[in-house]
């Protein structure tokens, strides 16, 4: 099995073993184990103006290129760091990008999470 193969199969059995929290959480989520991998539930995909959480993983740039305010991707990809190279969590302020072209400005608190030995971030998003 390839590794685009795997991750899939790692992130299909994330989802399924998370399923009660992406479905009745009150807060937007979406977890991440790399570009090509992510998922998340249909509050943050309404929120950034995607119709399903299908939809907004199919956009192909890359994240932070596609959903992150230029402004907010440094203090994103820092607490991702910190969060994969040293298991810390983190709450910080994000600017995500909507599909139409605004923005909204949210707090995420993103933990690091281990899925049968690999290391996702977690995300959970509330509106400012």
């Amino acid at each position: 099995m390839d590794e685009h193969a795997h991750h899939a199969e790692l992130l299909s059995s994330f989802l399924s073993e998370q399923q009660q929290i992406f479905d009745t959480s009150g807060q937007a989520i979406y977890a991440f184990l790399d570009d090509g991998c992510i998922v998340c539930n249909k509050k943050f995909a309404a929120l950034l103006e995607y119709s399903s959480p299908e939809e907004w993983a199919q956009v192909p740039e890359t994240f932070t290129e596609a959903f992150v305010a230029p402004n907010s991707q440094a203090t994103l990809v820092t607490a991702y760091r910190n969060a994969m190279e040293k298991m810390v969590g983190s709450t910080i302020q994000i600017l995500w990008k909507k599909k139409s072209g605004g923005t909204i400005d949210t707090s995420v608190i993103l933990v690091p999470i281990i899925h049968q030995g690999h290391l996702f971030a977690f995300h959970f998003i509330s509106e400012k």
